[in-house]
C-alpha cells in the first residue's frame, strides 16, 4: 500500500477548485486592479483632508444620524459627498480585496504562506474601515490620521508583494545579485519606514486639520520636523543612489531596472516634497506628494523583491545559485 508524505507547502487541488479558480490572466488583473485601489484610497482620503471635509459627515458608520448617505438641502456644502464619496471607494476596495482574498487562497498548489498573504489587503481593509470610523469619532486627531496613513502604506506593501509572489514559484529564492547590494536593499526597508512616519509626523504639525472648525495639530514646531524629516530623505536618497551603483554589472536586467525606477520616483517624490514646502503647502502638490509615498512604497517593495528568482518548489534545487554579474 502506498503513502503520500504530508508536507506544509502546496497540496493537491481538487477538479472543483481547478474550475471555480480564475485564470492566472484574470488573476493577475485583480491582483492589479487591488494595488490600483490600495494607492487610490491614499489620494481619497488625501482630497478628505485637504478640502476639509474629514467631518463632513459627523459620524459613522452612517453619515449623519439616522442617515447613511448625505441628504441634500439648499444649506448643503459639498464636504458630506467628499467624505460619503470616500467611504464608498471603501467599499469597492473592500470588494476588490474579497477577489484578491478567493483568487489567492484557492490556489491550493501554492505555498501556505502565499495563501495567507493573500489575506492580508482584506483582514487590513476591514481594519482601516475600522481605524477611519475612529478617526472620525475621535474628530481627526492626527495620531488616528497619520495611523490610518501609515496601515495604507502597509496594504500597498503587502498587495505589489502579492503580485510578485503570484508571478513565481514555491521554490527556496535564489539571489541574483551579491551580498552588498542585497544588504543596502535590506537597509532601505527600514529608512523608508522612518521618512514615512517622519512625513505623517510632519503632516500632524501642518496646517491641513482636516476641518477647520477642529485644528487639532501635533505640539511640534512644523519646521524643525521638516528638517528632520528632510535629513531621513536625504539618507534614503544616498541608499537608494549605492544601489543604483551596485547593480551596474548585474546581469539580470530587471534587477537593474527596477533599482532605476525606485530611483526614479524617489527624486520626483523628493521635488514634489520641497517644491510644497517652499510654496507654502498647496492643497494639490500635498495630494501629489501623498500618492508619491504610496507609488513609493510599492515600487521599493518591487525592487527589494526583484533582487531573488524562485522556481517551482519541485523543480528547485537544493543549493541557491551563486549572483551572476558581468565580466569586467
Amino acid at each position: 500500500m502506498s503513502t503520500t508524505a504530508r508536507t506544509d507547502g502546496p497540496v493537491p487541488t481538487s477538479a472543483r477548485a481547478s474550475r471555480l479558480a480564475p485564470s492566472p490572466r484574470w488573476a493577475r488583473r485583480i491582483l492589479w486592479a487591488n494595488l490600483v485601489a490600495q494607492v487610490a484610497i491614499v489620494v481619497t482620503g488625501g482630497a478628505v483632508r485637504l478640502t476639509g471635509s474629514g467631518l463632513g459627515c459627523s459620524t459613522w458608520p452612517q453619515c449623519e444620524p439616522g442617515q447613511f448617505a448625505p441628504q441634500f438641502h439648499e444649506a448643503t456644502s459639498w464636504h458630506p459627498y467628499i467624505e460619503f464619496g470616500n467611504r464608498t471607494l471603501t467599499g469597492v476596495l473592500g470588494i476588490l480585496a474579497l477577489l484578491t482574498a478567493w483568487t489567492i487562497v484557492r490556489r491550493r498548489d501554492r505555498s501556505r504562506s502565499f495563501r495567507l498573504l493573500g489575506l492580508v489587503p482584506l483582514l487590513g481593509t476591514l481594519v482601516q474601515a475600522v481605524v477611519g470610523g475612529l478617526t472620525v469619532l475621535l474628530e481627526l486627531h492626527p495620531g488616528w490620521v497619520g495611523t490610518h496613513f501609515v496601515l495604507s502604506m502597509l496594504l500597498i506593501v503587502a498587495s505589489r508583494a502579492l503580485l510578485v509572489r503570484h508571478a513565481e514559484g514555491d521554490g527556496p529564492p535564489r539571489p541574483l545579485v551579491d551580498a552588498r547590494t542585497r544588504q543596502v536593499s535590506r537597509l532601505l526597508v527600514p529608512l523608508s519606514a522612518v521618512v514615512v512616519v517622519l512625513g505623517v509626523i510632519t503632516t500632524g504639525a501642518g496646517p491641513h486639520s482636516g476641518d477647520a472648525d477642529i485644528p487639532y495639530r501635533l505640539a511640534l514646531d512644523p519646521a524643525a520636523v521638516s528638517r528632520v524629516h528632510a535629513v531621513s530623505v536625504w539618507a534614503y536618497v544616498a541608499g537608494v543612489v549605492a544601489l543604483v551603483v551596485l547593480t551596474r554589472r548585474v546581469v539580470a536586467g530587471r534587477v537593474r531596472t527596477t533599482a532605476l525606477r525606485l530611483l526614479a520616483v524617489t527624486l520626483a517624490q523628493g521635488l514634489i516634497g520641497y517644491v510644497q514646502y517652499f510654496t507654502g503647502l498647496p492643497v494639490v502638490l500635498v495630494g501629489l506628494h501623498m500618492l508619491g509615498a504610496g507609488l513609493l512604497v510599492a515600487v521599493q517593495t518591487n525592487q527589494f523583491l526583484s533582487l531573488r528568482e524562485r522556481d517551482e518548489a519541485s523543480a528547485t534545487s537544493a543549493a541557491p545559485a551563486a549572483p551572476v554579474t558581468a565580466a569586467a
